[in-house]
């Protein structure tokens, strides 16, 4: 293991999935931080897979949605300081555009889950408001 001089950030990926309908997905946290309130799907990537994967996985694991990488778009990545009260955080956020609503049901550190019209969003954590108004542009 190799002795590292600079600080690593975090790194997470997040998903913004919508219907074709006008709605996106989102999940319901059930931990902290911004325990209860509502946000993408996504979180950590784990040392042993590629960004897309982690995407993928997370996508899967709190929406019990299947994706593939190939339909990952990518929005952008996001790093601004401050973006997530754990410490320093920077993201990759895909879309994924789906044709219809499908269902899906909360799993992994999802309390909920739920199709909302992008005209009514709620407040959402993090960054998530300027990630779902970038992908969905």
């Amino acid at each position: 293991m190799y002795s590292y001089e600079y600080p690593r950030p975090m790194l997470t990926a997040d998903c913004v999935v919508t219907d074709g309908h006008g709605h996106v997905l989102l999940v319901q946290r059930g931990r902290d931080p911004f325990r209860g309130q509502w946000a993408l799907p996504g979180g950590f990537m784990e040392m042993d897979e590629t960004i897309e994967h982690c995407a993928v996985r997370e996508l899967q694991e709190e929406t019990g949605i299947t994706a593939d990488e190939r339909q990952l778009r990518l929005v952008g990545v996001y790093s601004a300081p401050g973006r997530d009260p754990r410490g320093r955080t920077v993201t990759a956020a895909y879309h994924i555009a789906l044709t219809s609503t499908i269902a899906a049901s909360a799993g992994d550190d999802a309390a909920a889950l739920r199709w909302w019209p992008l005209s009514q969003l709620p407040p959402l954590a993090f960054d998530h408001a300027a990630i779902v108004a970038d992908a969905t542009k």
